[in-house]
């Protein structure tokens, strides 16, 4: 018989399936609020008059779509 909790088992089990979890989730959210200020600054940038080049929008654009989506993908799956 074990002598560990049971909570506790079913915790170190998630964290052996998916290790760093917690980390990996924090730099997604950390990236994607990165990519929202820089569209931010961008689209003040337009408004002001300045030019910035379409490149540089489209990978924004791509960020603040891309790095939700790895955050969405990284939470618990509890049906």
């Amino acid at each position: 018989m074990s002598k560990i909790d049971p909570e506790l088992k079913k915790k170190l089990l998630r964290e052996t399936k998916a290790p760093f979890k917690g980390l990996r989730r924090l730099i997604w959210a950390a990236c994607a609020g990165s990519a929202y200020l820089g569209l931010l600054i961008m689209i003040s940038k337009l408004i002001g008059g300045n030019e910035v080049q379409q490149n540089n929008i489209i990978v924004q654009l791509l960020a603040c779509i891309v790095f939700p989506f790895l955050f969405f993908l990284e939470r618990d799956k509890k049906i």
